[in-house]
């Protein structure tokens, strides 16, 4: 199925999409694109692990999972933020149903490290069949990123790893990452076009700095497998590029720009 592209929705940004980001959603919709979201939510997990005085610690930027957070985690996720995205798409007059990763065999996952990150994830198998269906309905897929493993258990999937899974198996035209910023400055100006090294030089000439390097760290680890080119953009303030495309700053492998030249 052609004209896919799979927007991940950071779980700190959110609560503040903006009514802008929804209708260009739907103005992606009405050319004939067909969105799947697989979204976060760190803060919300962070913040109801506090309430409850569940201990918890991150290893290597992962939140260790033991079985109690476990509970916590696909409480917060599958109850809480994903129903409230899918909400939010549906007051806006866009078809959207939520789905945790662990329905269906959506999302098959083996662990990660379980001695060093506990119940913490990586995707080994998406159903595409799943999603198709939904889509081929006219319905935008909002996906929860909770998986099974064969071994019964459930896994805690990073959300960023989970969208570049889904955007590979479903030979997604792009995978977008939606953020509280508008792409990549220099100067002030926006880029809309980079390759990952210049990413790189940008993060060692520190025109990319602070929280904006762990962005577009997780945008590039989406180049991976089918994924040709990965967005940035801004979900507070949406803006369209083009009837087809949202406004941000596009990153391409380097190999793959030079070899389309």
């Amino acid at each position: 199925m052609d004209n896919i592209i799979v927007l991940k929705c950071g779980g700190s940004s959110i609560d503040e999409l903006s009514d802008s980001f929804f209708d260009n959603v739907q103005s992606l919709i009405n050319q004939g694109i067909h969105p799947v979201i697989v979204h976060g939510g760190g803060p919300a997990i962070q913040g109801m692990l506090e309430k409850l005085n569940v201990q918890f610690e991150f290893i290597d930027g992962l939140r260790k999972t033991t079985d109690e957070m476990m509970d916590v985690v696909e409480m917060v996720l599958t109850g809480s933020v994903n129903p409230t995205l899918s909400r939010r798409l549906n007051d806006h007059h866009i078809n959207a149903v939520g789905i945790s990763g662990a329905d269906m065999d959506l999302l098959e996952a083996t662990p990660l490290d379980y001695n060093k990150y506990g119940l913490v994830g990586e995707v080994s198998h998406v159903n595409v069949e799943v999603i198709h269906d939904l889509i081929n309905q006219n319905i935008v897929p909002v996906i929860s990123p909770i998986a099974f493993g064969k071994d019964g258990n459930k896994y805690n999937i990073n959300a960023d790893t989970a969208a570049g899974a889904v955007a590979a198996a479903l030979n997604a035209k792009q995978l977008i990452f939606v953020t509280d910023v508008p792409g990549i400055l220099q100067d002030g100006e926006l880029l809309e076009e980079v390759t990952t090294e210049t990413v790189e030089k940008l993060i060692q000439n520190n025109t990319i700095f602070g929280g904006m390097i762990p962005k577009v760290k997780a945008a590039m680890k989406g180049l991976k497998h089918n994924v040709s080119e990965v967005m940035i953009v801004n979900g507070k303030k949406s803006k369209m590029k083009n009837k087809k495309t949202l406004a941000g700053t596009t990153i391409k492998n380097a190999k793959l720009a030079v070899a389309t030249v």
